[in-house]
Formats: structure tokens, sequence, C-alpha cells
């Protein structure tokens, strides 16, 4: 029991000391880029970084650990692949929620921001993370049977709808925008006629679907998905669909938009409005 103790509180400390190391280390190379932006393209890597590095420490990989695994290595790396090519071809600037903070910010930013941005994600994502260390740590690696084993194919399955989902999401939003003539304007088509935010909500059920197998596998460690909870409330109200709509708001036809489409979960767009799709963000 102690040497298991032990096993667990050093792969969690050593996770945590990764997820800091590596965000210092974007805080200083943003630091001569002058763009924030760059914070991001650890923020799926970091969690596909975690599990690898406590399956190693763990010592053991079962059925559940590998699927756990493997499972968040393929959404980090299509998520970071997308972060990287999407921050690319907006021409390596600062994204503008980052822009608008260094502007208000001042000349004392690029200190503050080292904690109020880069730490602060780092232990977010450590925190969000918690269905990972559940699987990776505590839960046995044999597959779980009966009501169990139920519960965990619908947390694999809820992970695999919310993957699809935002793949989708995605690519649809990268379409339109290599498209002539769509510079500031709102894409309305696809998923995006269901939601104004159906990335947002893809990602919620990796999450949420994370955190269902996760307590599943550990015999119910239900507390585990206080972890989704959090990562849905940082989307809804803090750092997600609030400051993204405060932008998105300028372009043309958004109060249309707005008043038709649902602004998470999809659904079919409301018919009471003649909202031009002519194909958000």
């Amino acid at each position: 029991m102690t040497d298991t103790v032990t096993i667990h509180g050093t792969a969690l400390a050593a996770t945590l000391a990764l997820t800091l190391v590596v965000f210092s280390l974007l805080w200083l190379i943003h630091g001569r880029l002058k763009d924030a932006s760059i914070v991001d393209y650890w923020w799926g890597a970091g969690f596909a970084a975690m599990a690898w590095l406590e399956l190693a420490l763990a010592g053991r990989a079962g059925p559940v650990q590998i699927l756990v695994t493997v499972s968040v290595t393929l959404w980090a790396t299509r998520l970071t692949l997308h972060m990287v090519q999407r921050h690319i071809e907006k021409g390596a600037v600062e994204d503008v929620r980052y822009a608008r903070m260094r502007e208000a910010g001042g000349p004392d930013w690029p200190r503050r921001n080292l904690v109020t941005i880069f730490w602060l994600q780092a232990v977010l994502q450590w925190i969000i993370a918690a269905p990972v260390h559940v699987a990776l740590l505590v839960a046995p690696g044999d597959l779980p049977t009966g009501p169990g084993g139920a519960v965990f194919a619908l947390g694999i399955a809820l992970f695999a709808a919310g993957f699809a989902i935002e793949w989708a999401a995605d690519a649809q939003l990268t379409a339109f925008r290599r498209l002539p003539g769509t510079r500031g304007r709102l894409c309305t088509t696809g998923l995006w006629a269901w939601s104004r935010h159906p990335n947002y909500f893809g990602e919620t059920l990796v999450w949420w679907g994370l955190g269902l197998a996760a307590a599943a596998a550990a015999g119910g460690l239900w507390w585990v998905l206080a972890a989704p909870a959090l990562l849905t409330l940082l989307l809804l109200k803090v750092s997600g669909i609030p400051p993204l709509e405060a932008e998105l708001q300028k372009r043309p036809g958004w109060a249309a938009y707005r008043a038709s489409t649902s602004a998470f979960v999809p659904l079919p767009p409301a018919r009471r409005l003649a909202v031009p799709r002519e194909g958000a963000e």
C-alpha cells in the first residue's frame, strides 16, 4: 500500500512539474515573439504527455490504461496540429484575446502573464486531467464488467462522439476560412448552423466521456467528474464563449445568427428568422 501511494504521489508530482516547466519555456519563447497564442500549442499535447509519463511511472499497462492513453493521444495530436495550423494560417499573429490582454496589461504584462496565463493554464490542465490520473494510476488494468462496464462503454462512446464533433467542426470552419471573401464573416453552415460553438461542445463531450470511463474503471470514483464540470464551466462562462462572442458580435449578421442558433448544444436552427446561411468564428 505504501509503495502504491508513493508511486501515485511521484507520478502526480512529476506530471505537475512537467506542465509547469513546459509552460514556463513557452513563456520564455513568447517573450521574444510577443505572441501568447503559442500557449495553446501545449493544451492538447500536455494531456498526452502526462498520460504517457504516468503510464511509464505506474509500471503497469492493462487494457484500461492503454485505451485511455491511446485515446487521449489521438485527441491531443489532432487538436495540436489544428492549433498550430490555424496559427500559421493567421500569419502567426497573436490571438485577438491575448492581444487585448496585452494592451490592457501595460508594461508589466510580460512578467505578470507568466502567472495569469501560462502557469494558470498549467495548473488547470493538470486538474482537468483528473480522469487521466485516475485511469492511469488508480483503476485496475482489466476492463470493468457489469454495470460498471456499461458506464465505461458509455464514457468511451461519448469520447468518440465528442472527438468526431470537434474534428468535424474545426474542419468545417477551416474550410470556410479558406474560401475567398470570407474574412470577417460568420461561418453558419454545417455544424455551425446547429451550434455557435460546436467545437467547444465536442471538447466537453470528450472530457465527460473520459471522466465517466475513468470513474467506472476505478470502481465508482465519481468525484473525478468535477474535472469535466470545471472545463464546461470555463468554456461556458469564463475563457471560452464569453470573450470569443465579444469579438464575434462585431461581425455582420451576428444578431440574427445569435437569435436563431443554439449557443452550445447542437440543435436544429430556428426557422423564425431568415438568417443568411452564407457560411462562426
